[in-house]
């Protein structure tokens, strides 16, 4: 059974664009193959999260993760930072990492120029935490977006480099994870971009029918076709896309005739919209509040979790430590 796993950040709530993406997918998966899914709490330290809101931060991905249908008695779930076998492996692979290499890839240069008072030892390291991440339950499958590619293949490097060093079959190199097709990316509401967390571009799994109607109603669109068989613009185009998404075929083919004939009145369709996104939300909406409250739950997955997630990493921690020499007095 293939090892997949995925992580995410603590920054901020799940979106549409998390969940089209890829959690839809992973609750399918976790059936079909071994998955280990995580809350990288020690990653989101590159940016100083305020203390007074990291545990709320991890708690909300983590409801969020089992409101969305990942199921930890069936997958492992677990928050990074409660298995020290990664930060153990992050140093060791430290050493194998050179600086020219980590200064060369584009999200610590994006990092650079983003947060130019706080270039850290972290941000630098970063795709030497995520290879530890994932080579430490030696994971073949890894769901990657375009910005994390070179991580991914850098991560390679590092097995590469480790089982060479040491003349040793320790790490398999990870693929990237495409769920069979074409993975569905969710725009904006600002005509520009994916959605994302920064943004202010998104419809979060946790907001509510009033937010979701209001946060639609102001999306971007533009003054309306000027003719019939106009093409669309690109805000329009968002628009449909996450229709698409969300509606039944007869109702996006209902307002693709309108915008081909010239009619459409994008206020219709921005209503239709919202109501179709509450209708795919509104049932996750319910079960994060429920679990949310739940701490004794929350407790007993993330203890669990982190028991097999150490399980894992310390079976390949013992690999590791035996490649390189050491040995016990």
């Amino acid at each position: 059974m293939e090892i997949v796993l995925s992580g995410i950040r603590p920054t901020g709530h799940l979106h549409l664009g998390n969940y089209f993406g890829a959690l839809r997918n992973f609750t399918k998966m976790q059936h079909e193959h071994r998955c280990f899914f995580f809350i990288a709490d020690l990653h989101a330290l590159t940016t100083h999260p305020k203390s007074a809101d990291f545990h709320d931060n991890v708690r909300n991905v983590l409801a969020e993760y089992l409101a969305a249908g990942l199921d930890p008695d069936v997958a492992t779930i677990y928050v990074q930072s409660d298995v020290p076998e990664i930060a153990e492996l992050y140093v060791l692979l430290n050493m194998l990492a050179y600086q020219g290499e980590l200064e060369r890839t584009a999200s610590f240069k994006e990092k650079v120029r983003k947060q130019a008072d706080n270039v850290n030892a972290g941000l630098l390291t970063y795709p030497v935490l995520m290879a530890a991440d994932i080579l430490i339950h030696r994971a073949g499958k890894v769901p990657v977006g375009k910005d994390q590619e070179q991580h991914l293949e850098m991560t390679r490097t590092f097995a590469r480099r480790f089982n060479n060093l040491y003349g040793s079959e320790v790490f398999p190199e990870p693929a990237a994870f495409n769920f069979g097709g074409e993975l569905i990316k969710i725009p904006g509401l600002d005509g520009s971009g994916k959605m994302g967390k920064s943004e202010g571009n998104g419809i979060f799994l946790i907001d509510d029918e009033k937010t979701v109607a209001r946060k639609v109603m102001r999306a971007v669109t533009d003054s309306g076709p000027a003719h019939p068989h106009s093409e669309m613009s690109a805000p329009v185009r968002n628009i449909f896309t996450v229709l698409e998404v969300v509606a039944s075929p007869d109702t996006v083919a209902h307002f693709r005739a309108q915008h081909d004939a010239g009619v459409i009145r994008y206020g219709d369709l921005k209503k239709q919209l919202a109501a179709d996104i509450w209708r795919t939300i509104a049932p996750i909406h319910a079960r994060i509040a429920e679990i949310k409250s739940d701490r004794d739950y929350l407790s007993r997955v993330t203890l669990h979790g982190a028991a097999k997630a150490r399980e894992s990493a310390q079976a390949t921690l013992k690999e590791v430590k035996k490649a390189i020499g050491f040995k016990a007095f």
